[in-house]
């Protein structure tokens, strides 16, 4: 039933907004940050450049920041028409329903996805697959096997890639956030040859994240299985908006939601 489901929907453009103290940052391979804007600010303008979602990421989330990041979220809520995910710091089913209750349209578990995977089952059960994203860092060492990041890309866990992707998905995520953090930033393009392993390997929607420069980019991941397609620098850097994107990917053949 789900294959069936996500047959149907329409490929999707995701702009991610990592947070910082407030701030949206960028970096490369998760490191070298730099300060790119206000994110109510760009929110309101990707959504006027045509994105079909938006993801906000708390890149340095802890108890302290959470009133703040709660306040932001509302303050998103108000302004958006779009549907929007947030991450970061979520460590228990509490968590959750205040972003969620705050405005938030999906919750994105990463760390505590791991740690505690049980909120996967408890956050699904409680609001629906639907709004549970479940992150996944993947990256490779020079013998290319794939290790399973959290903490922001810093800490190596010991799950073993694809048993974790198999995992998040029988546990009821709908959604997969694959980033691929030998790409992050590099701007060579998604990891296609990972996204369609997992695309063909779990009934659930698989967003591409990492390494996208191009419009090109978008077109070979969503030929490879991608369900959706997320970015940040080539957006926040102003070389592309999503329109120019989606025109691109309409003049190719995609069934896309007009701009």
């Amino acid at each position: 039933m789900n294959q069936q489901i996500s047959s149907e929907l329409k490929p999707r453009i995701i702009v991610c907004l990592d947070v910082d103290k407030g701030r949206v940052v960028k970096g490369t391979n998760f490191k070298q940050l730099r300060d790119m804007g206000d994110p109510i600010e760009l929110a309101l303008q990707y959504e006027q450049q045509g994105a079909d979602e938006l993801v906000f990421l708390d890149i340095s989330a802890s108890n302290e920041n959470r009133p703040t990041a709660l306040k932001l979220v509302t303050d998103i809520a108000c302004n958006l028409s779009i549907p929007f995910t947030v991450g970061g710091g979520l460590k228990k089913l509490d968590d959750v329903r205040a972003f969620l209750d705050a405005g938030a349209d999906k919750v994105a578990l990463n760390t505590t996805a791991i740690l505690q995977p049980e909120i996967i089952d408890q956050t699904a059960l409680a609001y629906g697959s639907q709004c549970v994203v479940v992150a996944i860092d993947v990256d490779k060492d020079e013998q290319q096997n794939l290790g399973v990041y959290i903490n922001g890309g810093r800490k190596l866990t010991d799950k073993v890639f694809f048993d974790w992707t198999k995992e998040v998905a029988d546990r009821g995520a709908g959604e997969i956030l694959l980033t691929a953090m030998h790409k992050d930033g590099t701007g060579s393009g998604f990891d296609t040859k990972l996204t369609s392993k997992v695309s063909n390997q779990v009934t659930v929607q698989v967003i591409a994240s990492g390494g996208a420069k191009n419009e090109k980019h978008y077109l070979d991941a969503f030929q490879n299985g991608a369900d959706a397609c997320l970015a940040a620098g080539m957006f926040h850097s102003g070389e592309y908006t999503v329109g120019q994107v989606k025109g691109y990917l309409e003049a190719n053949g995609l069934n896309i939601r007009k701009v």
